[in-house]
């Protein structure tokens, strides 16, 4: 009776296994993710803390006034900040720490926000300037 039952059983365990391995056996090899690079780690890194700082000057109050009284909307700054490759986001950092601490700072980034705005304008990527068109 053991004999039997085995004589049936085995190749019924078999032919589980077998349809069982196929699908694993079908299956694509995903492709191993690249590895990233420390310096690539260290300058996302950095072009995040440069972006939060600009950022963090755009926000300020007086900075807000001044892009007002200036007729540029702070919205559409925050959109054109955002929009900014990391390498840009480095150079307005960089050029924001080179100024002097105290008012003529917040002059610097309103300069550098609305030379940002003009090239964009004259390049027809936003509407902001009516004189440019």
């Amino acid at each position: 009776m053991t004999y039997t039952f085995r004589r049936l059983l085995s190749p019924l365990l078999i032919l589980a296994l077998i349809v069982a391995s196929v699908p694993v056996a079908m299956a694509q090899p995903q492709a191993p993710s690249p590895l990233v690079s420390t310096n690539a780690a260290l300058a996302a890194e950095q072009a995040h803390a440069d972006r939060q700082r600009i950022n963090d000057i755009l926000a300020r109050e007086d900075v807000q006034e001044q892009l007002l009284a200036q007729g540029v909307d702070p919205v559409d700054v925050e959109a054109r900040v955002a929009a900014l490759s990391d390498e840009e986001v480095s150079q307005m950092a960089d050029h924001l720490e080179e100024m002097p601490a105290g008012a003529s700072s917040v002059v610097g980034a309103l300069f550098a926000v609305f030379v940002i705005l003009l090239v964009t304008d004259i390049l027809g990527l936003t509407d902001v300037f009516p004189f440019t068109r």
